[in-house]
C-alpha cells in the first residue's frame, strides 16, 4: 500500500490514496450485503446500541458505519474525507466508530484499547483524532506503543491511573474483540470497511460514500 506521509501531500495525491485503499481493501469483501442494522445478542450486527458514536443527531435518518484501524493507512487517508462527511451531514446522519485492528498491525489493537480507555473518560473523540493525526510517530511499527499511547492520555489531560487500569482490563480487550467478530460476520476483510444504513459501500471514487448517504436521505 502506497505510504501516506503528512508533510507535502497533495490534496489530490490524498484522494487518490483514499480511492486505491477503499476500493483494494473494501473490494476484497465481493458483493456481500450485510442485513439491516441489528442489535440482538448473538446476531452479528453493524451496530450495536452500545457501539460508539461520533455525533448524536436527533431523529438521525441515515446510519454511517466504519470498520478501522488506526494504524492502517488507508484508514489515515479516509479520516479527512470521513471528517468532511460529518460536516457535512452530521445533524443528519449518525457517525459511528467501530474497531478492527488487523493482526499484521502490531500497534492496532494497542490503539484500539487506548482510544477505548479514553472513551470511558469521555475523550473517545479527542484520542481518535490524535491517533490519525500522530499517526506517522507510532505507526508501522515493530516494537509496542503503549508509552506513546499513555502519552497522548496525558496530553489530553486524561486521570493516567483510570487510563492505565481501563487499557489493560479485559473488558476492555473484549469489547474491541465484539467489534472484531461483528465485522468478520459481516464479510470485513480490509480496513477501512463502510456500511451506510446496513449496506455495505464499495467505493471506487470518494464521492460514493457521498452518494450512498444522499441516496438514504431521499
Amino acid at each position: 500500500m502506497t505510504t501516506v506521509r503528512r508533510i507535502g501531500v497533495t490534496a489530490g495525491a490524498i484522494v487518490a490514496v483514499v480511492v486505491a485503499a477503499v476500493a483494494l481493501l473494501v473490494g476484497r469483501g465481493g458483493a456481500d450485503r450485510p442485513d439491516r442494522v441489528s442489535a440482538e445478542v448473538g446476531t452479528p450486527a453493524v451496530v450495536r446500541d452500545d457501539s460508539h458514536r461520533l455525533n448524536a443527531p436527533p431523529d438521525a435518518a441515515v446510519t454511517f458505519v466504519e470498520f478501522l484501524d488506526f494504524e492502517c493507512e488507508g484508514c489515515r487517508a479516509a479520516y479527512p474525507v470521513v471528517e468532511q462527511l460529518r460536516a457535512d451531514y452530521g445533524d443528519r446522519v449518525e457517525f459511528v466508530l467501530r474497531y478492527f485492528p488487523l493482526p499484521g498491525h502490531v500497534n492496532a489493537e494497542r490503539a484500539a484499547r487506548a482510544v477505548e480507555a479514553a472513551a470511558r473518560q469521555g475523550r473517545l473523540e479527542a484520542m481518535y483524532r490524535t491517533m490519525y493525526e500522530a499517526q506517522a510517530q507510532w505507526g508501522e511499527r515493530r516494537t509496542p506503543a503503549d508509552d506513546v499511547f499513555r502519552g497522548f492520555a496525558a496530553e489530553l489531560g486524561l486521570d493516567l491511573d483510570a487510563f492505565d487500569a481501563a487499557y489493560a482490563d479485559p473488558a476492555t480487550a473484549a469489547r474491541i474483540q465484539v467489534d472484531l467478530d461483528d465485522g468478520r460476520a459481516l464479510g470485513v476483510q480490509g480496513t477501512p470497511t463502510f456500511f451506510v444504513n446496513g449496506e455495505r459501500i464499495t467505493p471506487r471514487v470518494v464521492d460514493d460514500l457521498r452518494t450512498a448517504i444522499e441516496n438514504e436521505l431521499r
